[in-house]
């Protein structure tokens, strides 16, 4: 399509949205504070709600042609959790809808670093030369052992089962990552590296604890992290995370971590910014550096004691996978020798952030929670059998 057809679309795309999402502009006010367009009634925007089951069966627009404030993928996830009325709408107005709902949680501070992160990026991309650009695109058959590839095209829990040891209530160990993979992605990390120091281009670190490494989606990986999201990590997520949104995942972090004598050496106690994390050792020749896991904490509980059952250590394989909740409390310990690189995967689902912010009790999941609402009900049946006692003694007498 040529730009002046774009641009008349574009122009299209507007006047349709705002037809269809200001009663007053167009008077199809309906009384209710709702719009009708084309003999429909849509909810008002002053009454922004995503539902709480999604619509199973009903298939989601596509996104990525358009120009967003946010992820394309967020868009067609958040469809599904729309009033049905909103369903079948036009594909501007349901944009416009679900836009709405991000923005109340996305302050426009937030909004400028976005799009400043945005362009950081995209300067990136437009100049670095990647050095295996396989890595770019999913080829599962070339990334991941036979087993891992198995369990998935199967998709059961009995599957996935075969493949994996669950050492730990809540944390899943299994094969996952081919020997070349692992050898190509930490050659690209030390070529993207290399190429930092070169340009002495200032780069994003992953996080705020993390003074080394890179984060992936920063230069060009993004595509292919969001399909190993997707197609491998939802699904397995689906069956044992779905409690924390496992079923809902839309979005993602991904990066390395670089640990050793001249790197970071360990990392502190902490919870990731995450519904379920992905953590896969790819190398190098190391020692020490194991993770400690303390349990599943809700933010009001995340400092509590730790309980003797939720203590466990596990010492990383190069290949090998570690996935977990992200809410469950870690840390890592310091590596003695050698280097240790790891890819992580913060996977998250705005669904359940959303619906998070309507809900009380999250005995479901954290385990502090668990153990009060156990505690409610234990002195419940022991009022109750005391008064019953009461009662009988009062009869009797």
């Amino acid at each position: 399509m040529s730009q002046d057809g774009s641009a008349a679309a574009t122009m299209d795309r507007k006047k349709d949205s705002q037809s269809t999402t200001n009663p007053t502009r167009n008077g199809n006010g309906n009384g209710n504070g709702g719009t009708a367009t084309n003999g429909a009634v849509y909810p008002s925007l002053n009454s922004l709600r995503l539902r709480l089951n999604p619509s199973i069966d009903h298939k989601s627009d596509n996104y990525e042609d358009l120009q967003l404030d946010f992820s394309p993928l967020l868009f067609s996830s958040l469809e599904r959790y729309l009033p049905p009325t909103l369903l079948n709408s036009s594909r501007d107005h349901k944009v416009h809808y679900m836009r709405e709902i991000l923005l109340k949680y996305c302050p426009e501070g937030e909004r400028t670093r976005v799009q400043k992160h945005r362009e950081y990026r995209q300067k990136i991309i437009s100049n670095y030369q990647p050095l295996h650009r396989e890595l770019y695109t999913m080829h599962a058959a070339n990334f991941f052992v036979p087993s891992f590839l198995k369990a998935i095209s199967e998709n059961t829990e009995e599957s996935y089962r075969n493949i994996m040891s669950e050492p730990s209530p809540g944390v899943l160990t299994f094969e996952m990552l081919q020997p070349r993979f692992c050898e190509m992605m930490l050659a690209e990390v030390e070529n993207f590296e290399r190429w930092v120091r070169e340009t002495k281009f200032r780069i994003m670190r992953p996080n705020t604890m993390n003074k080394f490494g890179a984060v992936l989606d920063d230069f060009g990986l993004e595509t292919m992290l969001d399909k190993l999201m997707e197609d491998f990590i939802r699904p397995i997520s689906r069956v044992f995370f779905t409690e924390v949104g496992g079923s809902t995942l839309d979005s993602h972090h991904g990066f390395v971590v670089e640990y050793g004598m001249d790197r970071d050496v360990d990392l502190g106690f902490h919870v990731d910014d995450s519904e379920v994390t992905l953590n896969v050792c790819l190398g190098k020749q190391f020692s020490g550096g194991e993770l400690f896991f303390r349990g599943v904490r809700c933010e009001k509980h995340v400092n509590t004691e730790t309980q003797p059952e939720e203590i466990f250590d596990y010492s990383h394989v190069t290949g090998r996978a570690v996935l977990h909740r992200g809410r469950h409390r870690h840390g890592a310990r310091a590596t003695t020798s050698g280097q240790r690189i790891n890819l992580l995967l913060w996977c998250r689902s705005s669904v359940f952030r959303e619906l998070r912010k309507y809900q009380k009790d999250f005995s479901g999941w954290c385990a502090e929670c668990q153990r009060e609402k156990k505690e409610r009900q234990r002195l419940s049946i022991a009022a109750t059998k005391l008064e019953l006692l009461k009662r009988e003694g009062e009869a009797a007498t």
